[in-house]
């Protein structure tokens, strides 16, 4: 009988096609795992211009899982999410249209990773209980030295403030941070904003005063109309566009401002350590477990259960104290203790 079905290669630009309604960040991000998804085609000596669709193996995306934490470690576990996604996407499409392995359907190859995934577990992340003295130090950090004549570094400073209090107030990604605009948050003067997140999901994010104050302070010295709410301020940033949308700050540089800062503080920090701190402060004062993931933006109350729970410790020893009980009671309570002898 002959196959009719495509070649991978064939089939991988109609694959991209079909995703022209996501984000583009969603777009290169898959495009890169097939990249990588490729490589280990390469690597197991199924050339992509030859092999059918329908002759890849049923377990192709356990192994290709496999295939990735020996290259990239379990280390970089969001590295290789974001590779397992976009094949797993892009098995999905071959499942639609029918072109998928033989023999088998993307429901069981999708079961089978996940199986294979859920034996590798998840190691709880762990944050440095000082990381409020990193907000605590850049809150204390003085401007007043800075004065007009350096200009550039005094908007550096009260913007990298902003920047850090809002990740910590907040809870929002770096990428999250970095797309937020200026009308978002009414220059400072709203209590919430509506943000677009993970996933193109809009949800709602939340500031306290202390935050609000620190990021009209930036505002107000910035003295511009620019669209972004936190901004470029070097000279190799050029002329502005429209809104000045090419002098956004970009998550990248986020993630650089948490590590200088952190590291003059002398604490071990990410972004996503705000994240991970947020969620922690709030299930320990009783939040329940679905707030959290709304604050959060987690499509799954389960992702925030496998990441967070292990955080709950203090009510943990609460129900560990109350409900335990010392082998006298116990033998007390059963009547067992007169028929002990010494």
């Amino acid at each position: 009988m002959i196959n009719t079905s495509p070649t991978i290669a064939e089939v991988i630009p109609s694959f991209e096609d079909s995703l022209r309604g996501k984000s583009t960040k969603t777009l290169v991000t898959y495009r890169s795992a097939l990249n990588r998804f490729v490589d280990y085609l390469d690597y197991r000596g199924l050339h992509p211009t030859k092999v059918k669709t329908s002759d890849l193996p049923p377990d192709i995306l356990e192994s290709f899982y496999i295939w990735l934490v020996k290259n990239y470690g379990p280390e970089v576990r969001s590295t290789i999410t974001t590779y397992i996604a976009g094949a797993r996407a892009f098995f999905s499409y071959l499942g639609r249209h029918n072109v998928g392995p033989r023999g088998t359907s993307f429901e069981v190859i999708r079961e089978g990773l996940h199986q294979i995934m859920s034996k590798a577990g998840y190691k709880t992340p762990r944050v440095d209980k000082r990381l409020p003295l990193l907000v605590l130090y850049v809150k204390s950090v003085d401007i007043t030295p800075l004065n007009r004549s350096n200009e550039k570094k005094r908007l550096e400073l009260l913007r990298d403030k902003a920047v850090i209090q809002t990740l910590y107030c907040t809870g929002m990604r770096r990428e999250e941070v970095s797309r937020l605009n200026r009308e978002d948050i009414e220059d400072g003067r709203a209590m919430q904003a509506i943000i677009t997140g993970k996933g193109n999901k809009e949800r709602v994010v939340f500031f306290d005063g202390d935050t609000l104050m620190a990021i009209r302070e930036y505002l107000e010295q910035r003295r511009d109309s620019y669209t972004p709410l936190f901004i470029r301020h070097d000279k190799a940033r050029g002329k502005p566009k429209a809104g000045g949308s090419n002098y956004r700050l970009s998550p990248q540089s986020v993630w650089r401002i948490v590590k200088y800062f952190a590291g003059l503080a002398g604490v071990r920090a990410t972004p996503h350590a705000f994240r991970h701190s947020k969620a922690s402060v709030m299930l320990n004062k009783g939040a329940k477990l679905s707030e959290v993931q709304d604050i959060l933006g987690h499509a799954s109350p389960e992702t925030t259960k496998k990441i967070y729970a292990h955080y709950e410790v203090s009510h943990l020893r609460e129900a560990f104290d109350k409900y335990s009980a010392s082998p006298e009671e116990l033998a007390a309570q059963n009547g067992a203790a007169k028929e002990l002898k010494p």
